[in-house]
């Protein structure tokens, strides 16, 4: 049996193969789009040589034209070749399908010159051999863009396997702006400032007595133990909405002291199961 898994996302223009193979790209699947079939036992031999990839998505529709009649034939023998082939079919009500092309404002493939319902009907007639070999047929009718991403998660990785979201606690000052890519922004100006501690204003938050005097003030002890539940209820929300990456920006005057401390002691206290924390303190080295 070849190592190499092979699955073959196909279905009407509109039914979501274009999310489909961006989660399987997320889930380390190789993937092409629009592969003409009669290259594909190649382009798998060539794979197996190389021993580098072990799976591999691939789309197959009606941009195919005459070549698709040749598919259930070459999949057939990419199978009995030892590869471990699936057939993946996403479906969608006719009605669904003119929705999104209407939201979308895109044209169908087949209906430059008629309207998408007339094209949808074609497009089903010309697929409807390559439905009938499907391993599974996913309706993706009443499903959002992200929906639809946990429900193939599910069904390629399992359900407690999903990727993990990688999790950035930054620690930044306002004098130098918010950072860009922040997701959450946390202003903990309103903790008492070591700045004005003359034995504590040349020193950072990473040196222990700028953190012990700033969790010592029942304010801080307050604040994060409301904060770090905040976030445990949080997290897993945003992970199962499909994120994967959620930043977390805190934000004190210059981002030296009690942004630091603050964003170092959640990195090190979150407890989730669903995301890797890193950290990061920008501003730290300003002066």
């Amino acid at each position: 049996m070849n190592e190499i898994r092979l699955v073959v996302l196909s279905g009407p223009s509109g039914s979501g193969k274009s999310t489909a193979i961006k989660v399987l790209e997320d889930l380390g699947f190789f993937c092409v789009d629009n592969l003409p079939v009669t290259l594909l036992p190649k382009f798998l031999e060539l794979l197996a040589q190389s021993g580098e990839i072990s799976k591999v998505a691939a789309v197959v529709d009606v941009r195919e034209r005459e070549f698709l009649k040749e598919f259930p034939a070459i999949f057939s023998s990419v199978k009995e070749a030892g590869y471990k082939g699936e057939l993946i079919y996403l479906e969608a009500s006719d009605e669904a399908l003119v929705r999104r092309f209407s939201e979308t404002r895109r044209r169908h493939p087949l209906a430059i010159d008629e309207s998408p319902l007339e094209g949808i009907v074609s497009e089903r007639a010309l697929l409807k051999e390559l439905k009938a070999q499907a391993d599974e047929v996913l309706d993706t009718t009443n499903f959002n863009v992200h929906q639809l991403k946990e429900v193939l998660r599910d069904y390629f990785s399992g359900p407690v396997s999903h990727e993990k979201m990688v999790i950035n606690l930054v620690s930044f000052g306002y004098r130098y702006g918010i950072p860009a890519d922040a997701d959450l922004v946390i202003d903990v100006r309103f903790l008492p400032n070591p700045y004005f501690v003359d034995t504590l204003k040349g020193l950072d938050g990473t040196d222990e007595r700028v953190r012990e005097f700033v969790i010592s003030s029942s304010e801080t002890k307050k604040f994060l133990n409301r904060f770090k539940d905040f976030l445990d209820y949080l997290i897993p929300l945003y992970w199962k909405e499909g994120k994967s990456y959620l930043t977390i920006a805190i934000g004190c005057t210059g981002g030296k002291h009690r942004s630091v401390v603050i964003s170092d002691l959640i990195a090190d206290e979150i407890s989730t199961d669903v995301g890797t924390v890193r950290k990061r303190r920008r501003d730290i080295e300003k002066p």
